[in-house]
């Protein structure tokens, strides 16, 4: 299932200075985990593998809050981009790989490595069954001490042990951070599940339940437990509330304009963050303008916008207007690493650009995702205590890597 190249290796700190909070000062824990890029599932482009995200997440919002989060369709098995990391449940602790989701929220084992009872298993007698569109899950609940590392320990945090799974070879089940709202309806005879940043938060070990995630172009970055890490970023981080649009609402929205050059090619409407999308996707309409003035031509193998070096030459930046404050993605930070161009079934000299369309024109209530074509140039913080998401820019804002 995972079958691609590692990309690059990120680290998971623990606690680091909060621009708008101050946090609590604790020791710094670490946790290795892998990002990969899959440009290829079931013979599908990375951009159609996006798509498919997009729209999945477009139709929680037509569904009831309890059918919504009990059987969310979004997919994570077959995920563009995917993360793994080894994290232990029990004690002492079995280690399972899991993947690491922004778009979800329950964590659950045994998917692969069976799970192990331990002194600190304790069996809640709830079921649990989650549906990911490609994959699915389902279980008993448990509540069981979970070790992200030595500073990083939870007890009675809740997870699925499943006894039925779906779409999810080679690895063990997943580390749900998404919001908290998407565990609604996953757990028989319960309400919100506390997702594992909850509980770091509610034991006192981090100040915020906030989570900061870094990514550098092709090298490593860190997810940071507890708010945002200073020494990652070029400026201070802006923050803006949450949108109240559904469906973006369910997710880490907020509201943007997009401009090329001087060219607004999407007015402000409601999209959302997510590290689990590999490209940048704006509404249809937004994407027809963004072509138009780029000159750029569909390729059919990549499913993705091509131009040549005369028009590279010429791009423009493209404006993300974000509460007040405009994040420029340069003419280099709108082109998909050549290095990596085979990797998605096309050429090595090829110019592939990260915008790609959605699906459908504005007015769903999310018409745009901020995908990792667009946080590997900007510090993010996804900040539940004061529901905002925050963005800063770092050394690789303007980097000329790809």
């Amino acid at each position: 299932m995972l079958n691609s190249n590692a990309l690059l290796s990120i680290v998971l700190i623990a606690i680091s200075a909060v621009d708008a909070t101050p946090l609590r000062r604790e020791p710094a824990s670490t946790l290795g985990f892998t990002h990969r890029v899959n440009a290829r599932v079931a013979n599908a482009n990375i951009a159609s593998v996006d798509r498919a995200r997009a729209q999945a997440m477009q139709h929680t919002g037509s569904e009831s809050m309890s059918k919504r989060a009990g059987s969310s369709s979004v997919s994570i098995t077959n995920a563009a981009t995917v993360y793994t990391a080894q994290v232990g449940v029990g004690s002492p602790a079995t280690q399972y790989t899991l993947l690491i989701d922004t778009g979800s929220s329950n964590t659950w084992v045994g998917a692969s490595t069976p799970y192990k009872r331990t002194d600190t298993s304790v069996d809640t007698g709830h079921s649990v069954s989650v549906a990911y569109g490609s994959g699915s899950f389902s279980g008993e609940e448990f509540l069981d001490t979970v070790t992200l590392s030595s500073g990083l320990v939870i007890t009675g945090q809740s997870i699925g042990v499943a006894s039925s799974t779906q779409g999810f070879n080679g690895v063990d089940g997943i580390l749900g951070v998404g919001p908290t709202d998407l565990t609604v309806g996953t757990v028989s005879n319960t309400g919100a599940v506390p997702t594992v940043i909850d509980n770091l938060y509610s034991k006192g070990t981090i100040g915020t339940d906030a989570l900061g995630v870094y990514f550098a172009p092709g090298s490593a970055g860190e997810l940071t437990f507890g708010g945002s890490d200073s020494s990652k970023t070029t400026s201070s981080v802006n923050y803006v509330p949450l949108t109240t649009t559904s469906p973006s609402s369910f997710y880490w929205g907020i509201d943007q304009s997009i401009t090329y050059g001087s060219s607004t090619i999407l007015s402000t409407t409601a999209g959302i963050v997510d590290t689990g999308t590999t490209l940048i996707l704006i509404a249809t309409d937004a994407f027809n303008k963004y072509q138009s003035a780029t000159g750029a031509t569909l390729d059919s193998n990549t499913g993705l916008l091509m131009i040549t070096s005369d028009q590279y030459a010429n791009l423009q930046t493209l404006n993300f207007n974000i509460g007040g404050t405009t994040y420029g993605l340069t003419a280099n930070g709108q082109i998909w690493p050549r290095s990596l161009n085979t990797d998605l079934g096309g050429n090595s000299n090829s110019i592939y650009l990260v915008v790609n369309d959605i699906g459908s024109n504005s007015g769903t209530g999310l018409d745009f995702i901020n995908g990792y074509s667009f946080l590997q140039r900007f510090y993010s913080v996804y900040d539940t205590t004061n529901r905002q998401v925050g963005l800063a820019t770092t050394s690789s804002t303007n980097a000329v890597s790809n």
